[in-house]
């Protein structure tokens, strides 16, 4: 089912609805859907890397957005809508750990898992049923999310198409080394002002 998911998605960077595909993609992955739009974001910037922060852009604002409607469901729709979802990717008992990682580390939390290979739809719920700081939870998205997406667009932008192969293979790698780089950045801030 999945592959027929993501071959669905890649068929979308061969129509002309692609940045609309991949404005919508970016949206519901943010609150409920399983496949992540930086496989439409690699293909269509593959297509037209001229157009790589282009795409870049629009994705993160449909993830953030996205991410607002996710928010929404844990704010208001929590027993409902959002156990429905948390259940339906068997996190169910993560939901706790989430709710630990938000009391301890607040915009952390958010700015990791929007980053990360980590369920992001998961952390916009949580966000949402836990009364996280709208403002603060904005801000932690519009960063992560952006920092991601225009890293993937800005590599294809510089190296062109040939660089997908080592972004297809290494992105969690590179997700998790940018992360550690910018918590130590976070944390040098700290300890120097």
């Amino acid at each position: 089912m999945l592959r027929n998911l993501y071959d669905w998605v890649l068929h979308w960077a061969e129509t002309p609805y692609g940045i609309w595909a991949l404005f919508l993609l970016a949206f519901a992955e943010s609150s409920f859907f399983p496949v992540p739009p930086d496989i439409l974001l690699i293909a269509l910037a593959v297509a037209i890397p001229k157009k790589s922060l282009k795409y870049a852009m629009v994705c993160s604002v449909g993830s953030v957005l996205g991410g607002c409607f996710g928010y929404l469901i844990g704010w208001q729709f929590m027993a409902g809508i959002g156990e429905k979802i948390i259940s339906f990717y068997n996190l169910t008992d993560k939901i706790e750990y989430i709710q630990a990682l938000y009391m301890q580390y607040d915009a952390w939390a958010i700015s990791i898992a929007g980053f990360t290979p980590i369920p992001y739809k998961i952390f916009t719920i949580s966000a949402g049923a836990f009364d996280i700081n709208f403002s603060v939870f904005i801000i932690a998205s519009i960063l992560s999310r952006s920092a991601r997406f225009f890293l993937v667009g800005g590599l294809i932008y510089f190296f062109g198409a040939g660089i997908q192969a080592f972004i297809d293979k290494y992105f969690n790698q590179l997700a998790i080394a940018f992360t550690v780089l910018l918590v130590a950045g976070f944390v040098i801030i700290k300890y120097l002002f």
